[in-house]
């Protein structure tokens, strides 16, 4: 009869892979993104703009599932943002309209 469980050695204990748990393109995104923005901090503008359209690239790589998400759903973004823009133009014809009326009746 065992009262108490027995305490996992190293020998008994199940292994861990240490590099297959490492997200290791997050990590080169995330310093090639640091690395890009010191960059441009520091004066060097070119270096910086590739450093960090690379690190982005990274991010966006391992994140491919969004990435469709959101291309999938871009032509509704972009029809609800045309449709925006035509009341924001209507409504402005119709304060031009009222401007020129305006004008009018004040200039008897």
């Amino acid at each position: 009869m065992q009262l108490a469980p027995e305490p996992k050695t190293a020998a008994t204990a199940p292994r861990r892979t240490c590099c297959s748990q490492v997200p290791w393109t997050m990590i080169a995104a995330a310093g090639t993104l640091i690395a890009g923005g010191g960059l441009l901090l520091g004066g060097k503008r070119k270096a910086g703009l590739v450093a960090a359209t690379t690190g982005a690239s990274l991010a966006l790589l391992d994140q491919q599932e969004v990435v469709r998400a959101w291309w999938n759903e871009l032509p509704d973004h972009i029809g609800q943002v045309q449709k925006l823009l035509g009341q924001v133009q209507e409504t402005l014809d119709s304060v031009v309209e009222q401007r020129e009326k305006l004008a009018k009746l004040l200039n008897r």
